[in-house]
């Protein structure tokens, strides 16, 4: 059990607010404007966790924080007083008796997908098999080449998704077009290191263990779901150059390259990250049988 005292977490607290400050910044200040954003939205509005979730730090299992009993996190869920007079902790046993099938999915999603090989053959055509032969969109930016030539794209094409929460949003035209027909219940048997969303996810899992996780990796995976979604929405049917991206143009040798280039390095980014998050929870629940 590590100690840190109160001038040392207390300095790691500011630093991470800062840190989390600076990565919300341009979100608050548009929300104050109303202004909606194609890209970056989806990091606060498809997982729902608010800038405020972000810039709390903790400071994950196996740390005691001394003279903390008299901060607010005290009354925070999933702290408990540790051994040492007005010593706080992050409760793993009380986390892993009230979200014990929580705690089993997370292990499992992070174990069984950080175990697999990545594909890098999808080609982020998900986003177009989420428009394919539709008329209104998702988004309300134009198709880059327009609704004949997204669809004759697809049609080129052998959709490869393995990815449940992305396979869901297919258009009724799309859905049997892909290579394996996908469910919630299977999605621990599909999930892999190279699909772009299953990256993204690894912020959701760290978000999920809360207080067990060191605030640093929140924020570490917090920017890797960050810059997954600029490559998926670059290499989507969308046009977004009025907001200063350039298109990746998977439907060309060069586009489906630099795609599977930059996939290949969040892959690994990735399962770095799932590794660092079972290694943070270590010893707060019980091991998983696979």
């Amino acid at each position: 059990m590590i100690e840190l005292a109160r001038e040392s977490w207390r300095e790691r607290e500011r630093l991470h607010e800062e840190r989390a400050d600076a990565l919300t910044a341009a979100h608050r200040d548009r929300a104050r404007r109303d202004e909606k954003h194609p890209v970056w939205d989806f990091l606060f509005t498809y997982y729902s966790y608010k800038p405020s979730l972000l810039r709390r730090w903790h400071p994950g299992t196996g740390v005691t924080l001394l003279d903390a009993a008299d901060e607010p996190r005290a009354g925070w869920r999933w702290y408990s007083p540790g051994e040492r007079p007005g010593s706080l902790i992050a409760d793993a046993d009380g986390f892993a008796r009230e979200k014990s099938g929580l705690a089993r999915l997370i292990e499992i999603m992070l174990r069984r997908t950080a175990s697999r090989p990545g594909q890098f053959d999808c080609f982020g055509l998900h986003e177009w098999a989420m428009v394919y032969r539709q008329e209104e969109h998702r988004h309300p930016q134009p198709l880059r080449l327009g609704q004949r030539g997204t669809d004759g794209v697809v049609e080129a094409h052998e959709l490869r998704c393995t990815h449940y929460d992305a396979y869901r949003f297919f258009t009724p035209d799309a859905a049997p077009r892909n290579r394996t027909p996908l469910h919630r219940e299977t999605q621990p048997d599909l999930d892999q290191p190279g699909c772009l969303h299953a990256g993204m996810d690894v912020y959701k899992w760290a978000v999920k263990l809360g207080p067990l996780v060191p605030g640093e990796l929140l924020l570490d995976a917090f920017e890797l779901a960050r810059d997954i979604r600029q490559l998926d929405m670059e290499a989507a049917p969308y046009d977004i150059r009025a907001f200063g991206f350039d298109p990746v143009r998977i439907e060309t040798p060069d586009g489906k390259a630099e795609y599977v280039r930059r996939q290949r390095a969040f892959a690994e980014r990735g399962d770095r990250l799932r590794h660092a998050l079972l290694d943070a929870w270590q010893g707060s629940s019980t091991p998983v049988a696979f």
